[in-house]
């Protein structure tokens, strides 16, 4: 068949009249402008270009910031790059030969022991991309295992994280709706969960902390009103150390992100999802898992036990076809978490907490503020109202260069005139002092 003529068959199969239909996603003054590349300079007045062009960005090395929302700043022991920068670590792909890899997988089935126990679910796979396609993966393992049509999430979850499970869930001919949360806690409401668990429901998702830093205290109630449906629960990997785990709430899925656990911000990634689950639904879960077993001569040795990916089992059989996992950084979360131990991760996890509660009281002091909106315990987020317009407010701090709080109403509209606060272990008393100043003079 001549080239033309293969052509003509595969654009009819496709049911277009041309290939430039292909690119419609891409504008078209994109398409029809070419490449407008500047002149050739010499390497060193490119290097000069560059660093110009990246001094716009203001690092919270440089600028006092109180941003979080999803991504956040922790103290990373410099032990954790000197591990993670190991050629045997920074240079390898996938193990599929465990006899050449017994160094990653090792480290890989360390991550999956750590955040098995700080989870405390049975099963916990060596990572996903990050906590939106953790949640989107769990949408669809809670079709495996409950069936159903719809699927249900609190609405105080990011937007963001809801959108990609919504793009998973649409493959499936699933529904993603969301379940009000309580004006006053800032937690699960009740009775529109109980009004909204149909038959045709797989599963609900809450996370503790949600995206208004609040603790879930009502999980005893949830778990009666899921019944026998896939309760799934987002969790932030630092705050177990110190709360209940999900497991121990009677999830059947857990998911959450362990950016918070030796992994730099990086410009908003990568980062690296969590997702394990109860060991009667092993068979059903993405990823791949990392078991230890003996060699033919009796050493303790490791190898990848379980690949649910579709190019390495029959894909009727496949519950995912993601490509990979981070590796990596997986193995920066297990050096962070064997460096700092479990007493180590209980101190940190506390600061945050103390921190929380000691800018949140001295914030919500100030005349015209009130600091938390919401009333149940929170961890190192919060929702603060203001009496200037987040934009306003933000604009001030900047001329203090402070990153002030991300502007949640972006996100939730009847929270427009609020911030989303974070802080960590890494701001000091005067930190917060110098935050307080700037918000009084601001009023």
């Amino acid at each position: 068949m001549q080239r033309t003529e293969c052509s003509a068959l595969m654009m009819s199969v496709l049911g277009i009249a041309s290939v430039e239909e292909l690119f419609e996603d891409i504008p078209k003054k994109v398409r029809t402008s070419g490449l407008k590349l500047p002149d050739r300079v010499e390497e060193a007045d490119l290097a000069r270009a560059l660093r110009d062009m990246l001094a716009s960005n203001k690092p919270v090395t440089e600028w006092l910031s109180f941003l979080g929302a999803g991504v956040y700043f922790h103290h990373i022991p410099a032990a954790v790059r000197s591990i993670v920068s190991r050629s045997e670590f920074l240079t390898s792909y996938t193990p599929y030969q465990s006899e050449v890899s017994q160094g990653m997988l090792q480290a890989l089935f360390e991550y999956q022991s750590f955040i098995a126990e700080l989870t405390g679910v049975d099963v916990v796979n060596s990572s996903m991309y990050d906590a939106s396609t953790a949640l989107g993966e769990g949408v669809l393992m809670s079709h495996r295992i409950s069936g159903g049509t719809r699927f249900l999430s609190s609405k105080a979850v990011n937007p963001e994280k809801l959108s990609v499970a919504r793009l998973y869930a649409k493959g499936a001919n699933m529904e993603v709706a969301t379940v009000d949360y309580d004006e006053n806690s800032g937690t699960v409401d009740l009775d529109d969960l109980a009004s909204k668990m149909t038959d045709d429901v797989s599963g609900f998702y809450f996370e503790t902390p949600n995206v208004f830093g609040v603790f879930e205290t009502c999980w005893k109630e949830i778990r009666e009103i899921v019944g026998e449906k896939t309760l799934i629960i987002g969790a932030n990997p630092l705050a177990l150390a110190i709360v209940r785990s999900p497991g121990e709430m009677g999830a059947d899925i857990v998911i959450g992100d362990a950016q918070v656990l030796g992994v730099p911000m990086n410009l908003g990634g990568p980062s690296i999802g969590v997702f394990g689950c109860r060991a009667d639904h092993i068979r059903k879960m993405p990823g791949r898992l990392i078991g230890m077993t003996e060699d033919a001569e009796g050493t303790r040795s490791f190898c990848m036990t379980l690949q649910t990916r579709e190019q390495h089992i029959r894909r009727s059989r496949a519950t995912s076809n993601i490509c990979t996992n981070q590796a990596l950084l997986a193995v920066a979360v297990a050096a962070h978490l064997a460096l700092l131990g479990r007493e180590g991760l209980r101190t940190v996890a506390m600061k945050n907490l103390v921190n929380m509660k000691s800018l949140s009281s001295e914030i919500d002091s100030l005349d015209g503020y009130t600091a938390p909106v919401f009333g149940a315990p929170h961890f190192n987020e919060f929702v603060m109202r203001s009496p200037v317009s987040i934009d306003r407010l933000n604009e001030i701090l900047r001329k203090e260069k402070i990153h002030g709080g991300y502007a949640i109403g972006e996100w939730f509209p009847e929270l427009k005139d609020c911030a989303l606060v974070t802080t960590t272990e890494m701001h000091t008393s005067n930190d917060h002092r110098r935050f307080i100043e700037a918000l009084r003079v601001s009023k």
